[in-house]
């Protein structure tokens, strides 16, 4: 079984994807794929730096994530530009990753992909799991994280579909509004109902 666990920026997935690791599935981490599919010397990094220009470099070689974002967050079509970019070089890795895992007899997989919904990535997972929470609760969450301000946090959260909206492709809601035990506790329950 392969389960997409998404959600939207400051939702807490991180959280649910580390308890999820804890508990002993392999996690497939999307966003880990992506840093490492731009490494310096890859073909997508040659792709974004043709694509955006050296500006998007840091001195060293690396992405400067904070000066790529600041382009692609204010565009969409340049945050499609790129996303046409990374996302299948990820999307490889991923696909990779997973098999490596069902060889050593994992059953279960945990595809942790923040942009499922918005790219349409259904077809890698069996299950949606989706981690949820209130706009005014993720809010607070990305401007405490990020030292953001309303508005630039509104931007980041407005650059993904809603929440509220986002639920809908779930087939497994995680409420994440109240404490960690009470997420722990529905994913325990969502464990358990997975091996019945």
């Amino acid at each position: 079984m392969n389960i997409g666990l998404t959600g939207g920026i400051a939702s807490g997935k991180s959280f649910v994807s580390t308890y999820l690791s804890e508990k002993g599935l392999p996690i497939i981490d999307a966003d880990k794929i992506a840093r490492q599919v731009v490494e310096p010397g890859t073909p997508a990094l040659e792709q974004i730096v043709n694509q955006f220009g050296e500006k998007i470099l840091q001195t060293d070689g690396h992405l400067d994530r904070k000066a790529l974002g600041s382009i692609v967050f204010a565009s969409e079509e340049k945050r499609n530009q790129l996303n046409r970019i990374v996302h299948p070089a990820v999307r490889e890795k991923m696909l990779h990753d997973a098999a490596a895992y069902k060889e050593e007899g994992y059953d279960t997989i945990i595809f942790d992909i923040p942009l499922l919904v918005e790219s349409h990535l259904f077809h890698l997972v069996d299950q949606v799991w989706i981690v949820y929470v209130d706009e005014e609760t993720q809010l607070t969450r990305l401007m405490e994280r990020d030292g953001s301000t309303r508005e630039e946090a509104l931007q980041r959260i407005r650059a993904q579909i809603p929440l509220d909206q986002k639920i809908q492709y779930g087939d497994q809601v995680i409420k994440n509004s109240g404490t960690k035990q009470e997420t722990a506790q529905q994913i325990d329950q969502l464990l358990r109902e997975l091996q019945q």
